[in-house]
């Protein structure tokens, strides 16, 4: 199934240097908003505990406000944190959702990091290390059925009956991080679609999606029909010289101090230098003129197969920079893909 070109906004309500958690929060909910005006198909919430990279600590409490305001546009999580909280009281929440957003809510879910969370949860490093698709299979259960059972190693009850029931059958729609070997054959054992990080160039996303397509086959699947999604870096402005000074002059100083604020409770992970990250991001990702995005898009999209994109806005930390590249997207980006024929 060729897949029509959709945009949307990721985001990660970002605290940048000299930002309040209201300034933060303010500007990721006025973004959203602005999407749907600007004509793009979705918007999506990331979810962060305790850490200045990002403020919001609930995606999908987020998101039901998101879809208390806006009439037409997609909802997502991106990603509520499987590890850190019940998967039946997710479920509870994403049938919530689909009910009162009319079916507009996507749940997407992740295995998240070995962080402090697990301990301030109290869900620990084995559940994070080993119950991802236990956890992943509960919740799906949940918004299939009508009455279910835990029977697993981690998640034992006596059947309950599931209510509300959500409105989209056979379930809503509900999407993997994937950043790992494991997480892209646990997705593609399920049929569920991916949605791929902004750390990762188009080789690495093609050869995800290959891996994906011979793992759901084996598993009885049809890839074509699973629409996956990736992450990427934008700024549009009138010069690529203009967009990448005002993403190096923000994003490193954001990288380091956000980063850096995670609490590992394993040995960590090595760290890029926050200059040579941004680097990298400027350089796989659309930034630049409107032109310079759309071509970067349709390239990305050609290498891929990939047509979903969500586009990450707080790069700048500026709040005008952010809107005017959303509407820019709308207006501009949008268009230009079209000469592509990658639009709608």
């Amino acid at each position: 199934m060729l897949w029509a070109m959709r945009l949307g906004c990721f985001l990660l309500a970002a605290q940048h240097p000299g930002m309040s958690h209201a300034d933060a929060l303010e500007t990721a909910l006025e973004a959203a908003v602005a999407a749907e005006q600007a004509g793009l198909d979705s918007a999506w919430i990331a979810e962060h505990h305790f850490i200045s990279y990002g403020v919001c600590p609930s995606a999908a409490t987020f998101a039901a406000n998101l879809l208390g305001r806006t009439r037409r546009l997609v909802v997502g999580t991106a990603v509520a944190v499987l590890s850190n909280q019940h998967p039946i009281a997710l479920a509870e929440q994403t049938a919530l959702l689909d009910h009162l957003s009319g079916g507009r809510f996507h749940l997407g879910v992740g295995r998240g990091g070995p962080y402090v969370d697990l301990e301030v949860f109290d869900t620990g490093v084995e559940r994070y290390q080993h119950g991802f698709a236990e956890a992943l299979d509960l919740l799906l259960r949940w918004l299939e059925q009508d009455r279910v059972r835990g029977d697993g190693q981690r998640f034992s009850f006596r059947e309950v009956t599931v209510v509300p029931r959500p409105v989209t059958r056979p379930r809503p729609p509900v999407t993997v991080a994937c950043t790992s070997g494991a997480t892209i054959e646990l997705a593609a054992s399920r049929g569920l679609p991916m949605l791929l990080g902004m750390h990762v160039g188009d080789e690495a996303k093609a050869a995800a999606v290959a891996r994906y397509a011979e793992v759901a086959e084996r598993h009885g699947h049809d890839p074509g029909r699973v629409e996956h999604m990736a992450a990427a870096l934008a700024l549009v402005a009138d010069s690529r010289a203009e967009a990448g000074a005002a993403l190096r002059a923000a994003l490193p100083r954001w990288l380091e101090r956000g980063l850096g604020d995670y609490t590992y409770l394993v040995a960590p992970r090595s760290r890029r230098d926050p200059r040579d990250y941004a680097e990298h991001l400027l350089a796989i990702h659309p930034v630049g003129t409107a032109e310079d995005c759309a071509e970067r898009l349709a390239a990305s999209a050609e290498r891929t197969g990939i047509r979903h994109f969500l586009l990450m806005v707080e790069g700048c930390g500026e709040r005008h920079r952010v809107l005017d590249t959303i509407a820019r997207v709308g207006a501009e980006v949008r268009p230009r893909l079209l000469g592509h024929g990658l639009e709608r």
